[in-house]
């Protein structure tokens, strides 16, 4: 029965039939010219897989996570200041709130002396009833109470009522501040977790590169294999090179503070010098270790003057200085997001920390996007 139908089919014709010769033909065309054109490509090279980057590509990707990182670490440096601002705020208000309720409960126990001996005297005034409420808030709230009462109760009354209040604001705000330090703490732990992510994503791109490819790498960024600044670029950092200054401008730390505008940026200024080459660490400010934030707030704090943590705050942190003014001591901020930051020195160059395998050092201010500049106050 199928057959007979099938039979009275008229079987379909290729659209390209007409030109080809049928349907087979066309498709011998179509694969003698897919087979073709394979062979040209294997024979050009372009059909093979892609090839794997160039080290200039994987130093590319490197400074971008890095860079990203830098920015998580400064979300997570404000995160972390503004949980250690909650943090105590709580423990304050905690002590607060129990020194109020000492002082509530004295003010209850006297309020029971004088029910007391109103009870052995032959009655209870209905102002120190009160005690007996299971609701004393409901009882103070009721309009006649102090009419009631004699000026001594009234003044005990009154008394238990505001202290009463008081314990109770204290305690809802030190509700509302651990609530805040949780939401805190929460947006802390996203951070830290963006940036480990972010640096072992950096550090998988580096252990894909030879022990001459990371050599070079560092070489080019100024310090050796492991990290560390060579003897030479350590000397050449501090300006003391055997024949002189690196540009006939002396670089030195004295040269720098004599140069400061103030007593307190030369004292940062003789602080950064002093922390070259020590590691850069996310996270830290010192004394062992920096981020570039860290270095430059710890930088200024010996000099006397309070930065706030982040590079996000630290550039509100005195006046914004044309890069044309720029002084030893100012502070240079990098990128459109105010990520990065380090300590003017002199000469287009500052020193500070650049990011993990890279200690702290001095480097031109051109070497990244300039945003700003300011001089803390």
């Amino acid at each position: 029965m199928t057959a007979t139908v099938a039979s009275h089919r008229k079987p379909r014709q290729h659209p390209l039939a007409s030109l080809t010769g049928g349907t087979r033909t066309a498709r011998t065309a179509a694969t003698l010219a897919l087979a073709g054109a394979a062979t040209a490509t294997v024979l050009d090279g372009t059909g093979q897989a892609a090839s794997p980057p160039t080290p200039a590509q994987v130093k590319g990707r490197i400074n971008a996570l890095y860079q990203e990182a830098e920015v998580a670490t400064q979300n997570y440096n404000g995160a972390k200041e503004a949980a250690g601002t909650a943090r105590q705020e709580l423990s304050r208000l905690q002590d607060e709130a129990a020194r109020r309720t000492r002082k509530l409960n004295a003010a209850r126990t006297e309020l029971g002396a004088v029910a007391a001996s109103q009870y052995r005297s032959g009655g209870v005034d209905p102002t120190v009833r009160l005690l007996l409420s299971a609701d004393p808030q409901r009882y103070l709230d009721g309009a006649a109470v102090l009419e009631r009462a004699g000026s001594h109760q009234a003044t005990a009354v009154a008394g238990y009522a505001r202290r009463l209040g008081s314990v109770r604001q204290v305690r809802q705000r030190a509700e509302e501040t651990a609530e805040r330090l949780a939401a805190t703490e929460a947006t802390l732990k996203k951070h830290r977790v963006t940036v480990v992510h972010k640096l072992d994503a950096a550090e998988q791109l580096l252990n894909r590169l030879t022990a001459e490819q990371r050599q070079r790498m560092a070489a080019r960024d100024g310090v050796g294999t492991d990290g560390v600044g060579t003897a030479r670029t350590a000397r050449a950092d501090r300006g003391t090179r055997a024949d002189g200054p690196l540009d006939g401008i002396a670089h030195g730390p004295e040269a720098a503070a004599a140069a400061a505008p103030n007593p307190r940026a030369a004292r940062a200024v003789s602080f950064a010098y002093a922390a070259l080459g020590k590691p850069y660490v996310w996270g830290a400010t010192g004394p062992s270790a920096y981020d570039c934030s860290g270095l430059t707030q710890a930088a200024w704090k010996s000099g006397g003057v309070a930065l706030p943590r982040t590079t996000y705050t630290q550039i509100s942190s005195g006046p914004r200085i044309d890069r044309s003014q720029l002084a030893p001591g100012d502070l240079v901020f990098f990128y459109s997001g105010i990520s990065h930051v380090g300590l003017y020195i002199g000469g287009g160059k500052m020193i500070h920390a650049p990011h993990p395998g890279a200690p702290v050092r001095i480097a031109p201010i051109d070497q990244m996007p300039f945003a700003a500049a300011t001089r803390p106050a």
